[in-house]
């Protein structure tokens, strides 16, 4: 999908790569940076510049630009963003396929007649073992990836949601499992194709799309979600069967989630009132540049850069690479300090 799919309709949107510089080798600080931290305190500073034979600035001018290697760059991010869009997208129009004709859609009474002896089709095994897998393949990345600031968020979510499905169908708690996974859906695909426009630099799309995102993600995550489906699986079961362990379990792992929602919930409010009043970062105001804000602010983390970084940045563009901070010349200058 990243080959033959993303990369190029990458070049489509005219996504664009941001030039780095990198890091120049140097086994002290390599060492240090593998080893013990990516951050090194000042006191780390000055010790490695000892050892390294670097100034304090070089030292940690090197472990900015080693750290902005290791972060994805923008057309991963565009790769791994238009992957889910795909996912999700497919994954809300097979789920709402598999319950738009089942009676527990319109009467959520119904998700509970018969239980625990419920039959099976066809169609919600394959919605069940394409989430599941799929949600297994967020942990492993999420695992992997770069540092992002809600990681410990995003781990615990990924983890209550593969309880969550796992425990669901070994209880037979299918019908409800359904209903779950597909009001999650709804939102998750309009969130990625947001990021997927904001990486190409297609502001008032990926504003708008924004807008219509966190609307459905509060709508479905703090509205139907606790008042209708918690309110089905607290409330409902206890009038034909007493609780047992499964339902306990299962009902404290939805709160689980709740929780995470309100989190999410709160940061997409919480930079809508900036940018909504131009204090977002980077003094932009309307239009509303909210999704970057999002995306790369609250749940992930930024590459680093400073004036002068900027600055042989733009020299790199336009004379070339550089070295430990200044321009390769050719034979016709000379350097100073």
């Amino acid at each position: 999908f990243p080959r033959y799919v993303a990369t190029p309709l990458a070049g489509l949107l005219n996504v664009k790569e941001k030039i780095r510089l990198k890091a120049t080798p140097n086994a002290v600080l390599e060492k240090f940076y593998a080893a013990t931290t990516k951050h090194p305190k000042q006191a780390d500073v000055e010790m490695l510049s000892k050892k390294s034979g670097c100034t304090v600035r070089q030292v940690e001018r090197w472990f900015r630009r080693r750290r902005n290697q290791d972060r994805p760059s923008l057309l991963k991010k565009f790769r791994e963003a238009s992957w889910r869009f795909t996912f999700y997208l497919i994954a809300f129009i097979a789920g709402m396929a598999v319950i738009v004709d089942k009676p527990w859609f319109y009467d959520l009474r119904e998700v509970w007649k018969g239980y625990p002896i419920q039959g099976m089709l066809p169609s919600p095994y394959w919605y069940y073992t394409s989430a599941l897998s799929f949600s297994w393949s967020l942990l492993f990345s999420t695992a992997t990836d770069g540092e992002r600031k809600d990681f410990k968020e995003q781990i615990i979510h990924h983890v209550a949601t593969i309880i969550l499905i796992s425990f669901s169908w070994f209880a037979n708690y299918i019908r409800a499992g359904t209903l779950i996974m597909a009001l999650h859906d709804s939102s998750d695909y309009l969130l990625e194709s947001a990021k997927m426009f904001n990486y190409a630099g297609w502001r008032n799309t990926c504003n708008n799309i924004f807008i219509v995102f966190a609307a459905v993600f509060i709508v479905t995550r703090l509205v139907i979600l606790p008042f209708w489906i918690m309110h089905c699986t607290l409330v409902y079961p206890l009038d034909l069967y007493p609780a047992f362990f499964g339902y306990y379990f299962f009902n404290f792992m939805m709160v689980v989630l709740q929780l995470l929602h309100i989190f999410w919930a709160y940061l997409i409010i919480r930079m809508a009132q900036k940018f909504i009043t131009g204090k977002a970062r980077g003094g932009l105001g309307p239009p509303f540049p909210l999704p970057a804000q999002v995306v790369e602010d609250e749940r992930s983390d930024r590459e680093e850069t400073d004036n002068s970084e900027e600055e042989e940045e733009a020299a790199a563009a336009k004379n070339g690479p550089l070295s430990n901070g200044h321009p390769i010349l050719n034979n016709n200058h000379r350097k100073t300090d």
